[in-house]
């Protein structure tokens, strides 16, 4: 155990005191598909913690909307969204080192030039990366949706860290999540609702039909076909 009260008293010793993070970072067993993706592609598309805010026209090289997706699993939905809306921008985030991998290899793939991914934690990567008011949308789709009551808290929709999205989001920007666990639906509804800067995008003021936007990946397809349910929420920030 550490004998200082901070993380600032332990710096000014010269000590170094590991802090609390929203993810743990998994880094899993590589493929050697996995691996070489991201032996190629990591100087083009990754990105890492910096000590000051990113510039995403320094990024990308141009001025485009940003859509910044958390948890994009193996990077399915990232991609294909990437791959149909090149007037966009895309940053991913995950902590699952062979996600990274597929994402990478998916986008090396498709040719993308519009993709750039962190393998980091995201409260991090939103606090040191990413400056206020910069960001057109963030998904978040299929969470980790710790069924267990016990283990609610840990689920990543908190009302803190939905304020932190509406901070670094600009105005008008969007908020996506999806979920095919109801009980975590009822929860983010409740989350952003009480959020006194966003406004629900539904019609009949919880979910939203699946948009275009969103593709449909085999585990959902999987899960329709057993008839369970999944629900899109929409939420825009203030203008």
């Amino acid at each position: 155990m550490s004998h200082f009260k901070s993380a600032e008293e332990a710096a000014a010793a010269g000590k170094y005191v590991r802090t609390v993070r929203s993810f743990v970072k998994r880094e899993g067993r590589l493929t050697k598909g996995q691996a070489g993706a991201i032996e190629r592609q990591w100087p083009k598309m990754g990105l890492s913690l910096a000590d000051e805010m990113l510039s995403f026209k320094d990024v990308f090289n141009r001025e485009a909307p940003v859509t910044l997706e958390i948890g994009f699993g193996m990077g399915h939905s990232l991609v294909a969204m990437a791959e149909t809306d090149p007037e966009r921008n895309f940053i991913g985030i995950e902590v699952h080192e062979p996600g990274v991998g597929a994402c990478l290899m998916a986008a090396e793939e498709a040719g993308l030039s519009n993709l750039r991914v962190f393998h980091e934690d995201a409260v991090e990567v939103l606090k040191q990366c990413v400056p206020d008011k910069s960001l057109n949308c963030v998904q978040v789709f299929f969470p980790d949706p710790w069924h267990k009551k016990r283990h609610h808290k840990r689920r990543i929709i908190q009302p803190e860290f939905v304020e932190l999205l509406v901070q670094k989001l600009e105005s008008g920007g969007i908020i996506h999540l999806a979920t095919d666990w109801e009980n975590y639906a009822e929860h983010m509804l409740e989350v952003l609702n009480g959020s006194s800067a966003l406004t629900n995008l539904s019609a009949s003021g919880d979910y939203i039909p699946r948009p275009d936007s969103r593709p449909k990946t085999k585990f959902e397809r999987r899960g329709e076909g057993k008839g369970h349910g999944v629900w899109d929420l929409q939420f825009k920030v203030a203008e």
